[in-house]
């Protein structure tokens, strides 16, 4: 092989490498969304964590494969939630801030090595500050389960020492549903002792949620700290499914639905509607917790088109309570009878 065409040869192969590396960082990019995260200035023995959300919308529609990860600083601990990421799907990576054991100042570089459907290293970042002078007792308030329209507090410790004239200003909540209230239980020898109360209001969205609440001290280079509170407001009836997909279908044409309802208590079904569809059950007079349905959905032609609606389940009595379900369809229209139309 001569000298040309060796330099072109290797020319040609700088050129793939080149635009592998382009691909390689766009890829990165689609699939990784979010690469840095600052939790700001946080207290000590707070859970603090952050989820690193993995996207799988490879135009090759190939599982995706986490191998590991490991960082940089043992100030984070890094957990893979989902090794195996099918296409179209979104797993994530737990950054955990190790704020029990570390102090001050503190980052770490997470890579992540990726094996399927090719090897590549992808680099996350957190960092933060863990202020010595404050703790929270618990690190963050848990609520476990709350009924929808009931109401439930929690509680945590702030406990500081340091300055003789340090103070909690304020506690201000990020969800208008969710009430921070505090008062001082202690102040001497340069510490002072809060208790912070959270209460979830009736009107708190049905769902697990993650929030924070901001305590506001006096103190200027870093009066801001976020505490987490966590639960998971349930209603008083739950679905199963709670999303019927119908795909693509023509209109007036009849479907069944297996449906199952649970209640807290036992209840009876007064009614199942669903907009532009015509619904119909077999009713019963029994009240019982749990009823199995078989549901017939017929499309009117109200309903032409993309739809995404409700069907709502309403229970009998005078605490009567309703749950939703969310039928999707693209409902076609019925064809014009050509022949039809010929003899007339």
């Amino acid at each position: 092989m001569d000298g040309r065409k060796l330099m072109t040869l290797g020319l040609t192969s700088i050129g793939f490498l080149a635009m592998s590396m382009t691909a390689s960082a766009n890829w990165s990019d689609s699939v990784f969304p979010i690469k840095l995260h600052d939790f700001g200035t946080v207290a000590v023995a707070s859970k603090t964590e952050f989820r690193f959300p993995v996207v799988n919308n490879l135009p090759q529609q190939q599982t995706l494969h986490i191998r590991n990860v490991r960082a940089s600083c043992g100030c984070t601990t890094p957990i893979i939630e989902d090794h195996y990421i099918a296409p179209g799907q979104t797993g994530a990576i737990l950054a955990r801030f190790n704020t029990p054991t570390f102090r001050g100042k503190k980052g770490a570089t997470l890579t992540v090595v990726i094996d399927q459907p090719f090897y590549t290293e992808v680099r996350l970042r957190v960092d933060g500050y863990i202020r010595s002078d404050m703790v929270f007792h618990p690190g963050e308030i848990e609520l476990g389960t709350i009924q929808q329209g009931e109401t439930k507090t929690g509680a945590t410790k702030i406990l500081y020492a340091g300055r003789s004239d340090w103070q909690v200003l304020n506690v201000r909540s990020t969800q208008p549903w969710l009430v921070p209230t505090f008062e001082q239980t202690s102040r001497g020898n340069g510490q002072a002792n809060y208790e912070l109360t959270v209460e979830v209001q009736g009107n708190a969205p049905v769902g697990f949620f993650q929030k924070e609440v901001i305590v506001q001290t006096n103190d200027r280079s870093m009066p801001n700290v976020p505490l987490r509170v966590t639960g998971s407001v349930e209603t008083a009836l739950t679905l199963a499914p709670q999303s019927i997909a119908l795909g693509t279908v023509p209109a007036n044409q009849t479907f069944t639905q297996r449906l199952i309802v649970r209640g807290r208590e036992a209840f009876a079904i007064d009614s199942i509607t669903c907009d532009g569809w015509d619904v119909s059950f077999e009713a019963s007079d029994v009240a019982k917790k749990i009823h199995m349905l078989n549901l017939t959905l017929r499309p009117t032609a109200k309903a032409i088109g993309n739809q995404r609606v409700p069907v709502v389940i309403t229970t009998r009595g005078p605490e009567s309570v309703s749950a939703k379900a969310i039928l999707t369809a693209n409902v076609q229209a019925a064809p014009i009878d050509s022949t039809a139309l010929a003899s007339e």
